[in-house]
Order: structure tokens, then C-alpha cells, then sequence
């Protein structure tokens, strides 16, 4: 294999070499010296990250089972750019006395996640793809149940496995059935084997479709999430809601538009039920949560809906908008989860109501919490009211009015829960409000990147552009 092959995982090897040398650094260390470890987590993970934007050559490797695209390498990039986030946000409570004995598992298993999100997004087949998405799922279940000394967090984490298991084997079904009927594994080589409405492959496309729906939390496959993302400690909770969704949106994306081009009105039809049931569902539920991981569990759940969006055309715009609406969302979503771990982090408070009279205190989270929160409900000028236009814009363009109509009126639905934590923060009065505290740097960072990519990158025009250059072709 030649050194330019190689360059073809250049994620990969990387992130791997990052945990070789965790791994060294934890056999190498003693107790006292443990404090070296985050650091040098969050420094690897930063060049791992800029390396990852130089420029890249296309191509494959293994016959065909990995796959280097612009448009892989650009959903890579993103990820990696979610992860740093969270790590800088996680600097306090790692640091806390009770996670230090154990913060080199926490990198260690974390990268490893990834590690299996990236070979499942350049999956050129169907074993890599479900080697991958184990590697990302198992280790998973561990990090939900990091606080060992919380039940909640033990039992996020069973229910999680059981979950992930369960789908794991519908999922695998359905695969065994695309290769019963096709005799390969191979997504070019199925795509030109099916060539009618075989019942069999049907079903197989069916089970396959059920399978990812667990992982995107899509309604009726949601059932787990709440919880999870409630007992999870924050940090793990906000990799759920946007680095796991978004590498599963992403290849779900990937293979239905490939593997199961032919089959695109049986599973339209399906998505077009299950996107307005999800957005309907998971607005609904978002109204009546106090636990602000709860809140954002439904909403999370939501998000998911309005991503079906741009799945739902089968079209390379509708590839470039789901792609912009993941870089977009996980801004968003990590400049609230952000202000939550660190209330959380502070203070242990968990729910809206702690945060009412909270502007009168701590104003400038009270502000980067409505600016994330805008971003989700879409309103402008943040990000998130571009990222919906391009989703609603996608299925319009494909005629599909009744269910941008639908979204429109989910959208305004989640405008009322959306202002909750806003109204509570502004208006709302408290005797004993969050006191004053000051956040650490490393926080400080974390949030501050989400909320400048959160503004900014509606704006920049060429960001969307360079995306959609990128997905035709595929």
C-alpha cells in the first residue's frame, strides 16, 4: 500500500495514533501526573481536527469497502469540528475530583466512537458500514454510563446498549436479506443488481430503514432517547444529539440515495409519514419538559424530523442541505448544551425553572443560550433559519408542499417551547436566582467557537455552496 493510499484515511489513522498515544500517556503516568492527560487530549484532538482541512485526494481502498469523497471528508471535518467543541466544554467537569482517576477512559472510548463514525460514513460496503457502526455504538453505552455514582447514569446506559442492540439486529437482518438476493455486500454492486420490486429486497430495505431509525431517534423508534440523554452525563448527552445523529443521517442518506435508488417511492412514502410524525411528536413532548436535557432530548428528536426534509428529495441539493443543516445544527445545539453542562457544572441545576431571573446574574450565558435557542427554532438572522429554508426548500422542490406546510406549522409550535428557558431567564422572577459564578477559560472557548460558527456561518454563502459542489456526483 502506497503512502498516497494511506493519505485516503488520514482521519483515521490519525485519530487512531491520538489514542495510541492517550493510551501511552495513561500506562506512563501516575496519579498526580493524571492532570497531563486532558490537555494533551484537546491539543492531539486540535491538529487531528486542522490536519483533517487540507486539501484531499478522492479515492478507495479494501476493493471498493472504503471510500474517500469530498463530500465524506467535509461530514468528517464537521464531526471533528462538534468534538472539539465538546471537549473544551467538558474541561470543568472532567476536571472535577471525582471524574480525574478516570478522564483518560472518558478520551480514550470517546475517540474511539468516532473512530467507528468515520470508517461507517466512507463505508463502500455493507460490512464496513456495520463494523463501523458497532465500534461507534458499543463504547457508546460505556460513556452514557460514565457517572458510576449516579443510578440514573447506569441505567442511561443499559438502556442504551439494549436499545442499540435491538436495532443492531433489525438493522443486520435486513442486510442479510440485501445479500441473500443480490449475492454481494457491495453498495455499487447491489444498486445494479436490484432491478424491480423483488418483495424480499422491499423488506429488506424496510428493516434496514427501521434499524437507522433508532439511531436518528425518529418516531416510533424514539422511546429511549429521553431517558439516555437525561441520565447521560451532559458532556455524552450533547455527542448523542449531534455527532451520533449526524454521521447516522449521513449515511442513512448515503445508502437509501445509492442502494436503494430504486426503491425511492416506497421509502418517500415511509419518510413522509415518519417526518411529520417525528416533528409532531417531538415538539409535543418538548412542551411539557421541566429537565432541560429532557427538553432538549425532544427537541433533538424534532430536529431529526426536519432533517428527513432533505433526505426526503433524493436529490444532491437535498444531500447539501442535510450535510449544511448537521454543521449548522451542531453549532446550535452545542452552544445550548454548552450553557447547560456549565450551569451543571457549577451549580447542579438541571431544570428550567432554576433559570429563572438567571439575565440578572449571569447575563452573558443567559444571551448565549437565547442566541442557541433562536438558532433551533429557526428564527433569524442565526444560522438555524438558513439551515431550515434549505430543508424546506429541497422538499419543495420535489412537490412536496404538504409536508413543508406541515413543517411550517411544527416550526411554529416549537417557537413556544423554544422561548421557555428565554421567558424564564427574562421575565420570570426568582427569590433565589443562579448566583453569579465565573467560567474557566476552556469553557469559555467551547462556547464562544459554537456561537460565532452559530452566527456566522448562515452568512457565509460559500460554505453552503462549497457543500453542494461537492454532492453532485454522488
Amino acid at each position: 500500500m502506497s503512502f498516497e493510499s494511506l493519505l485516503l484515511m488520514r482521519h483515521e489513522l490519525l485519530l487512531l495514533l491520538a489514542i495510541v498515544l492517550l493510551l501511552i500517556a495513561e500506562i506512563g503516568t501516575n496519579d498526580s501526573q493524571k492532570s497531563i492527560i486532558s490537555p494533551l487530549a484537546i491539543i492531539l484532538f486540535a491538529l487531528h481536527t486542522i490536519v483533517g482541512f487540507l486539501p484531499l485526494q478522492e479515492g478507495s481502498l479494501f476493493g471498493g469497502m472504503f471510500n474517500t469523497t469530498n463530500i465524506v471528508a467535509t461530514m468528517k471535518n464537521i464531526l471533528n469540528l462538534g468534538v472539539l467543541i465538546i471537549l473544551l466544554q467538558s474541561w470543568k467537569w472532567l476536571n472535577a475530583p471525582e471524574n480525574k482517576v478516570k478522564v483518560s477512559e472518558f478520551y480514550i472510548v470517546l475517540f474511539s466512537t468516532l473512530l467507528g463514525m468515520f470508517y461507517m460514513i466512507s463505508a463502500g460496503d455493507f460490512l464496513m458500514f456495520y463494523i463501523g457502526l458497532e465500534i461507534a455504538t458499543i463504547p457508546l453505552a460505556a460513556l452514557a454510563a460514565f457517572n458510576r455514582q449516579e443510578n440514573k447514569s447506569a441505567e442511561a446506559g443499559i438502556k442504551l446498549l439494549l436499545s442499540s442492540a435491538l436495532s443492531s439486529g433489525i438493522l443486520l437482518y435486513g442486510i442479510s436479506m440485501i445479500y441473500g438476493t443480490t449475492g454481494s455486500i457491495y453498495f455499487a454492486e447491489i444498486s445494479q443488481s436490484i432491478t424491480g420490486f423483488e418483495p424480499l429486497q422491499v423488506m429488506a430495505m424496510i428493516f434496514f430503514f427501521s434499524g437507522m431509525a433508532f439511531k436518528i431517534s425518529l418516531v416510533p423508534f424514539h422511546l429511549w432517547t429521553a431517558d439516555v440523554y437525561e441520565g447521560a452525563p451532559v458532556a455524552i448527552t450533547s455527542y448523542l444529539s449531534v455527532i451520533s445523529k449526524g454521521a447516522a443521517a449521513f449515511i442513512f442518506m448515503v445508502i437509501l440515495f445509492t442502494v436503494f435508488k430504486i426503491f425511492t417511492p416506497v421509502w418517500q412514502d415511509m419518510m413522509t409519514a415518519i417526518a411529520i410524525l417525528t416533528m409532531t411528536i417531538g415538539n409535543l413532548f418538548a412542551l411539557r419538559q421541566n429537565n432541560l436535557k429532557r427538553y432538549l432530548a425532544f427537541s433533538s428528536i424534532a430536529q431529526a424530523g426536519f432533517i428527513l426534509l432533505g433526505i426526503i428529495s433524493g436529490t444532491a441539493t437535498g444531500m447539501a442541505t442535510v450535510v449544511y443543516f448537521i454543521l449548522v445544527y451542531i453549532f446550535s445545539n452545542l452552544s445550548a448544551f454548552g450553557v447547560v453542562s456549565i450551569i451543571s457544572a457549577y451549580t447542579g441545576k438541571d431544570s428550567i425553572s432554576d433559570l429563572n431571573g438567571m439575565y440578572k446574574t449571569n447575563p452573558k450565558l443567559s444571551l448565549a443560550l437565547t442566541l442557541a435557542l433562536f438558532s433551533l427554532a429557526g428564527i433569524p438572522p442565526v444560522a438555524g433559519f438558513f439551515g431550515k429554508f434549505f430543508l424546506f426548500t429541497a422538499a419543495a422542490e420535489k412537490d412536496f408542499y404538504i409536508l413543508v406546510l406541515i413543517a411550517l406549522l411544527n416550526t411554529i409550535v416549537s417557537l413556544y417551547y423554544y422561548l421557555m428557558p428565554v421567558k424564564a431567564m427574562f421575565i420570570n422572577k426568582s427569590e433565589l436566582p443562579i448566583a453569579y459564578f465565573k467560567t474557566d477559560k476552556i469553557s469559555q472557548l467551547g462556547l464562544a467557537i459554537s456561537i460565532i460558527g452559530m452566527v456566522v456561518i448562515g452568512f457565509a454563502s460559500p460554505v453552503y455552496e462549497t457543500i453542494l459542489s461537492f454532492c453532485f456526483g454522488i
